[in-house]
């Protein structure tokens, strides 16, 4: 008598792809771009970089943030900004 084996099925593999757009913006636009994108709401995480590409500030962000929450990563990006001439500002979305 043979037996017969079932075959397992594998479930479903999720695929999360992260869109990525990057900013280049003079230091005084910063925290403005900075409000902007906030307000937009998608994105996951924002990284402030200095001319040479190296990573100033990180910022993740979570849905939902409140503004007393974000107001001192806002201070923080205003003093940057009178630091930096241009920078780039990477916006990685879901």
């Amino acid at each position: 008598m043979a037996t017969a084996k079932k075959a397992k099925a594998k479930p479903a593999s999720k695929r999360t792809t992260n869109k990525q757009e990057e900013f280049k913006v003079a230091g005084e636009e910063v925290l403005a771009k900075l409000k902007e994108l906030l307000r937009e709401g998608n994105a996951r995480r924002i990284l402030i970089k200095d001319e040479s590409g190296k990573t100033i500030l990180e910022i993740p962000v979570t849905i939902g943030v409140a503004g007393v929450l974000i107001a001192p990563v806002l201070a923080a990006v205003g003093g940057l900004a009178a630091l930096l001439t241009h920078c780039t500002i990477v916006v990685i979305k879901k």
